[in-house]
């Protein structure tokens, strides 16, 4: 008995040890994370909010900065930011539950489900437009037919508000830029498409979709698309913009589109977002469908594992899964690596600051600290 309660002694012992040293690297890497906001984010300025994940839950969780400046109100883990780009995955999500549901299937030529879009001469599948091989474009394709539409003025800026029903119904008709399945071009439009599809299929607006399918089955009680340029949003983090060093603007945007962006959220919801790629509890077979979500919209022949590909709204090299996010008046970023349980989230209220130099920089900073003992801690 006496060997057993010392035995028992011990192990505590070392347990307790083990857990003081992490303790102190966490504090380290708590003065390293400092160090990096102290370089461009003002106490008194717009700033970033990031959480690290290990294990399925925060080792480091912090916000820098305001939230609002006009009211000095600061960032939180609870501040809803804009997600920008971020966005793509939750809707490409959304799309695959509905090929998980057999509404519809990948391979469908987006017009079977859209017919009023232009008549392209060619088959454009649900996945090419989900993998950006759908050859439709992006913004700076079409400014100058946009400027000459019925939105008429176009500007990505506060000139005028336009919703998403509004811009589609010019899009809708644009051209392709290049045959489909060709090469990879970044297409926001065809993000706003795959949304549209999602409220056709469903009979739903995409909000109430992944707000029913989604956000409230997972309890992201605070992520939500927003589909009104003039809707209310409580904890909202305000956008800003720093054209001079030490002044601030408000940085607002007249394009209110979903798909391609358009989701908020906050610091907290993505933590069960991130769980939920370790855990997945949605779809018939949930296993099978994060497989989906996480494999590329292509091919990727053995010659070229290892280089980055598109997978349903994530860059992916096999390893890390990332996207940022970049629109007026915010900055995002979110990188998993899944065979370490490590992902970083990062948003940034202003267009002025640098998600990156947070998340680019975690896995390096993490491997210093022997916090995380992956191979090759660079994302790139």
């Amino acid at each position: 008995m006496h060997r057993l309660v010392q035995a028992l002694t011990i192990g505590l012992l070392l347990n307790s040890g083990k857990a003081v040293a992490q303790n102190n690297q966490i504090m380290l890497l708590e003065k390293r994370m400092d160090a990096i906001a102290e370089k461009s984010i003002s106490p008194d300025g717009p700033g970033c909010s990031i959480g690290i994940i290990q294990n399925r839950e925060f080792i480091f969780k912090k916000s820098y900065g305001l939230a609002n400046v006009e009211h000095q109100i600061p960032l939180s883990s609870q501040s809803v930011f804009r997600m920008a780009s971020v966005s793509k995955q939750f809707t490409a999500f959304a799309v695959l539950l509905l090929a998980d549901d057999g509404a519809i299937a990948l391979t469908d030529d987006i017009r079977q489900h859209l017919p009023e879009l232009k008549e392209y001469g060619k088959k454009i599948s649900i996945n090419s437009l989900l993998g950006h091989f759908s050859g439709l474009g992006n913004f700076e394709d079409h400014l100058s037919t946009l400027r000459e539409s019925s939105l008429s003025g176009f500007f990505i800026g506060s000139e005028q508000f336009v919703s998403n029903s509004e811009y589609y119904s010019v899009i809708k008709d644009f051209p392709l830029v290049h045959k489909p399945d060709t090469t990879m071009e970044y297409s926001n439009h065809g993000y706003i498409i795959l949304a549209k599809l999602v409220e056709r299929i469903s009979g739903l607006t995409i909000r109430e979709f992944t707000n029913k399918r989604i956000f409230k089955p997972l309890g992201m009680n605070h992520t939500f698309f927003s589909d009104s340029a003039e809707e209310i949003i409580p904890n909202r983090a305000s956008g800003y913009r720093s054209p001079e060093a030490g002044k601030q603007r408000n940085h607002l945007t007249a394009l209110h589109t979903i798909g391609d962006g358009g989701l908020f959220s906050t610091i907290d919801d993505m933590l069960i977002w991130d769980n939920h790629f370790n855990d997945p509890k949605l779809g018939k077979a949930p296993k099978a469908l994060i497989a989906l979500m996480n494999k590329p919209n292509v091919n990727v022949p053995e010659s070229d594992e290892g280089k980055w590909y598109y997978a349903n709204g994530q860059n992916t090299d096999g390893r890390y899964f990332f996207h940022n996010g970049g629109w007026v008046g915010t900055g995002t970023s979110y990188i998993r690596r899944p065979d370490t349980q490590t992902s970083v989230v990062g948003m940034c209220n202003s267009v002025s600051l640098s998600v990156n130099d947070f998340t680019y920089a975690t896995f390096e900073i993490l491997a210093d600290l022997k916090l995380w003992d992956g191979e090759d801690p660079s994302v790139y």
